[in-house]
């Protein structure tokens, strides 16, 4: 084993866990830490006057803009709260185009005429900024030469303080669009699609005779899957803390063959990590709910409590950002990327996603009235017709350089988006479409007429999972499980939401149509359930999302089947995809082809920093070492023929042949790589460079790593720099 290699395991080793302090346990277990650094609507009740309070609560119940008249005294009273809690700063906190979040800290200080320092913050300072726009992606909307950008708060987000060694921050929650008032972010066209399925549901409820419901949310809980790393280990492979993952490194001795991770005991040295973060996560409001081993050595989940939408992608972003930070502390690096190791399972964000109206009803919930369960059925022909006619849109909120790597294997479900509902659930629909909704399959005395009696019971559990499918049925939500680790849950959202909105709508229109020519709403029903239900069951598949069988088969239900980002955002800019956001007005057809551009643009990116990164390992900390090795194994063999005055062994000779080999093919391959970078780095056009970067970049990383990988199972250990699988996933 290599000196630096030995000298980094040995760290690993004796790192220990890191324990809080005996104030920090006992506040935890109190149960006052939940939301102690959240200015909510617990604290602004107690901060603010009665009338100030009452505004802004409606402010953050219709999902309106803070009022101007009021922003002063709601800005005093944060500042306030923030100063005793030890905040110096403020920032507005915003997620632009990167993937990731923004910040940028301004002081609660200003100086008076007399030249002394006086505490500010303004309602001004807190309904708006002006952060430099030009250096973040616009897919063309801003000029580097344009750099307004501008950020507004969104008061239906708690602002938050996060404590650093010598003082603390108050984050802001905001928006950021353009001077000219485009979105260059993910928020404020995940709000206009709130919006829009909010809308297009109340039509529903309000045909099925709900006054009182004001508004529809969709619901989320993203669950979060991620690898952690020994970081004397990490530190030494730049591959994992340039890229993420692992573009060489032969598989482990051991992997997840034996199961015995999944659920396994959680080491002692990560569930001091695991209290850590969730320790930071209930001081932000944040709901953790679960923690666990996953199914790959080294992998683990953390998953909260459902939320609104807008919050929960909020919070599944400081989650990201808390994760990172609280692995160096514990002597760890957090991998969120999708694949960060071959031969094991990837890492996934399965998005549980459902609706829920003003008085907390799920829509998604079949109910113990006629009337519930055709709402039920509404609804689920709604979200049916959503993923079968815009399953585009939805695959490509899920498109990104590394989720290439793992749909379709270990546990991801395919890119083929279909609907898993279940033998019970399937069966009662292929009852409505044949029968016209009047029988049920399963139950004698439970008549299927739509709007007269009641479905068959259908208990959260009533199927077993099926982890292959991308959009399954659990219950009372639907899980997306296609949602890649490290990717904003905003963008499936935007879309699955915008997609459901322009269903909504159609039916809404087809059943107020139908009423308004004298129809009962029961005839109706009984008229438009059955034809919605066999137009869409195409989409619904209950088997093994695995099987080769299901790629010919989904191609004959005309079902899309784009297996690579590439191909996928080709068709953002297909009229039919463009229209599902256009329609509701949650992107503008400059919004959507700036999007299309900056997500070509980093995919491309992605792959020719990896294709550097890989050279750069190989030339540097490969070769020469595989050069060395080879050179050691010739001078044996001629030692071998000088002593014994015969031929060396066999076996030396296969391995030199086999080092000489794998040495001459990497070094050619290693060439090619470099010219492919170089030339898809001079191709004009983010579609064009992202072509050439999966056509070429991408094969030929494949074909070094093929020739690396056998390459460390050849070269002596003590030669091999590289920190090994068996090292990185099981040293906790």
């Amino acid at each position: 084993m290599s000196s630096s290699r030995k000298k980094a395991l040995f760290k690993a080793i004796a790192t220990a866990p890191v324990t809080p302090c005996a104030c920090e346990e006992k506040s935890f277990e109190a149960g006052e830490a939940f939301g102690r650094n959240v200015f909510g609507l617990a604290m602004l009740r107690k901060r603010l006057p009665k009338d100030i309070y009452k505004k802004l609560a409606k402010t953050i119940r219709n999902g309106d803009r803070l009022n101007p008249e009021i922003a002063d005294v709601v800005a005093n009273a944060m500042k306030d709260w923030a100063i005793d809690r030890g905040a110096t700063h403020y920032t507005h906190w915003f997620q632009p185009m990167t993937g990731l979040t923004a910040e940028k800290h301004d002081a609660f200080l200003s100086t008076s005429s007399e030249g002394q320092v006086i505490s500010e913050f303004s309602g001004k300072m807190l309904i708006s900024g002006e952060p430099d726009a030009s250096s973040f992606p616009s897919g063309g909307i801003r000029s580097t030469f344009e750099a307004r950008g501008y950020t507004a708060w969104d008061p239906s987000v708690p602002v938050f303080i996060i404590g650093g060694p010598y003082g603390a921050t108050l984050h802001i929650p905001t928006y950021f669009y353009s001077y000219s008032g485009e979105a260059l972010d993910r928020k404020i066209p995940l709000m206009r699609s709130i919006s829009a399925i909010s809308h297009q549901a109340l039509r529903i409820l309000k045909i099925f005779g709900n006054a009182t419901a004001t508004y529809v949310r969709p619901m989320v809980g993203p669950e979060q899957e991620y690898f952690l790393v020994d970081k004397n280990l990490a530190f030494l492979r730049s591959d994992l803390m340039l890229t993420g993952r692992t573009l060489i490194g032969a598989n482990s001795p051991k992997g997840q063959e034996m199961e015995d991770h999944y659920f396994g005991a959680i080491p002692i040295r990560v569930m001091s990590f695991m209290q850590d973060v969730e320790r930071e996560l209930v001081a932000l409001g944040i709901p953790a709910k679960t923690r666990h081993n996953e199914v790959a050595p080294g992998q683990f989940e953390i998953a909260p409590v459902y939320e609104e939408a807008n919050i929960a992608c909020d919070h599944n972003m400081l989650c990201m950002n808390m994760m990172r930070h609280m692995a160096g502390r514990h002597g760890f690096v957090c991998l969120l990327h999708e694949k960060p190791f071959a031969g094991v399972n990837g890492s996934g964000k399965h998005n549980n996603w459902s609706l829920c109206d003003s008085g907390g009803a799920n829509l998604l919930n079949p109910g113990n009235t006629p009337l519930d369960n055709a709402q039920f059925l509404v609804f689920l022909a709604a979200i049916l017709r959503a993923v079968h006619r815009h399953s585009i849109a939805l695959r490509i909120g899920t498109a990104g350089a590394g989720n290439d790597h793992r749909l379709g294997a270990n546990e991801a479900p395919p890119a083929i988006i279909s609907v898993y509902l279940g033998e019970q659930l399937t069966e009662v629909l292929e009852c409505i479409t044949t029968t016209g909704a009047k029988s049920s399959p399963n139950a004698k005395d439970a008549l299927m007429e739509v709007g007269v009696s009641t479905l068959p019971p259908l208990p959260v559990d009533l199927s077993d999972r099926n982890r292959t499918s991308p959009f399954a049925f659990t219950g009372n939500k639907f899980e997306f499980r296609a949602v890649g680790s490290s990717q904003s849950v905003a963008p499936v959202n935007i879309a699955l939401n915008a997609a459901v909105a322009c269903a909504l709508d159609d039916i809404a229109t087809m059943l107020e149509a139908s009423i308004s020519d004298g129809k009962k709403l029961k005839d109706a029903l009984q008229e438009l359930l059955p034809k919605l239900f066999k137009e869409h069951m195409p989409v619904v598949f209950n088997g093994n999302g695995y099987a080769e069988s299901w790629a010919k088969e989904a191609a004959s239900r005309k079902l899309p089947n784009l297996n690579n980002t590439v191909t996928a955002l080709e068709h953002y800019s297909d009229p039919e995809v463009m229209n599902v956001f256009l329609r509701h007005g949650v992107l503008s057809e400059r919004e959507i082809l700036a999007r299309q551009e900056i997500l070509l643009d980093n995919y491309a990116k992605t792959l020719r920093i990896e294709g550097h990164v890989l050279s750069d390992i190989l030339r540097s900390q490969v070769l020469p070492q595989c050069l060395e090795a080879q050179t050691k194994t010739a001078d044996s063999v001629i030692k071998t023929r000088e002593v014994l005055g015969e031929k060396s062994t066999k076996s030396e000779e296969e391995n030199f042949n086999l080092l000489h080999c794998h040495i001459t093919a990497l070094q050619k391959s290693v060439e090619n790589l470099e010219k492919a970078v170089e030339k898809t780095e001079n191709t004009e056009g983010a579609l064009e460079q992202a072509k050439l970067g999966r056509d070429s970049i991408l094969p030929l990383m494949e074909e070094c790593r093929k020739h690396a990988d056998a390459l460390e199972r050849l070269v002596e250990d003590c030669l091999w720099v590289l920190p090994k699988y068996a090292e990185l996933l099981w040293i906790h």
